[in-house]
């Protein structure tokens, strides 16, 4: 089994393939969760600069990013991690808990499709990446707000990888990738992808962070005995987002306000990179949910 690098020691970074969707017809018009207001007033133009800084991050540390535009009447339709879970090149598509989001899901089977990919329809509700986050030999699954139980049954069953369901329980974080991100997969190369690969060495035990407030009594047991080595987030910190970060084994792309998440990740051997999302905060999203990972 690969041994991951102590705490401290440089990391390595992987280059990753990203999907983002332009932030065109962002808005707050509906309240779907507790940071939503329908009178909050988004400041179009500075949300299109932060989104471009987000691209621009990706791109300056060798990742590719592609990006699609997105349909007006569908202002959540930039938050692309809720879309699907890519693995291995397959993709499992999304079903969506809120009315006002469900058209998202055509919109993004149409790209994979043109894209060249085919795309499972989940029977059940789904939110892809939201709720559902690769982590080495694992995938860890949200539930309580979102994504379903039948879902995670889907999802096993789909990718033949082993399901962990976490139990959410705190409505501001709604879905898991607002209160769990994965660092690293255990080996020094860094980086989530080796859990698609088939006939591949096991990965070993992923490096998360992750705040234990947001979930159930039972779940955080089973966090706790999974990722003994855990990074542990204050509440402060997943409030201003720190935990829907996104991480290529070495640079972590962090909301900046998440101050204490970032000294943490330093001391660990971490690279934060600061992006600014805050316009997004309004409708409960950051960094993780404009960005869907195509493995």
């Amino acid at each position: 089994m690969p041994t991951p690098p102590p705490a401290g020691a440089p990391r390595a970074a992987a280059p990753r393939r990203y999907l983002l969707c332009r932030p065109t017809h962002f808005a707050v018009q509906y309240a779907i969760n507790p940071w939503m207001h329908e009178d909050a007033q988004v400041d179009t133009a500075l949300a299109a600069r932060q989104w471009e800084n987000l691209v621009r991050a990706y791109r300056d540390h060798g990742h590719t990013v592609e990006t699609m535009e997105p349909t007006a009447g569908l202002p959540d339709m930039v938050f692309a991690a809720n879309s699907a879970l890519v693995v291995d090149g397959r993709v499992f598509g999304s079903l969506f808990q809120a009315p006002q989001r469900r058209p998202e899901s055509r919109e993004y089977e149409i790209w994979f499709k043109a894209a060249g990919y085919d795309v499972y329809r989940p029977e059940s509700c789904c939110e892809g990446e939201g709720d559902l986050v690769p982590a080495g030999r694992y995938l860890l699954a949200g539930t309580g707000f979102r994504t379903t139980r039948d879902a995670h049954a889907e999802v096993q069953e789909h990718f033949g990888i082993p399901v962990i369901s976490l139990q959410l329980t705190d409505p501001y974080f709604y879905h898991l990738d607002t209160a769990l991100f994965v660092l690293d997969d255990g080996t020094t190369g860094g980086g989530t992808g080796a859990v698609g690969e088939p006939g591949g060495s096991d990965p070993g035990p992923s490096t998360i962070a992750y705040y234990p407030g947001a979930f159930s009594t039972g779940s955080r047991e089973v966090l706790r005995r999974l990722f003994p080595d855990a990074v542990l987030a204050t509440r402060d910190d997943a409030l201003a987002f720190g935990l829907n970060s996104v991480s290529d084994g070495r640079h972590v792309f962090v909301a900046p306000q998440a101050t204490g998440l970032i000294d943490q990740l330093t001391a660990r051997g971490y690279v934060p990179v600061p992006v600014d999302l805050s316009e997004f905060h309004k409708a409960g999203g950051g960094i993780k949910c404009c960005t869907q990972e195509i493995r």
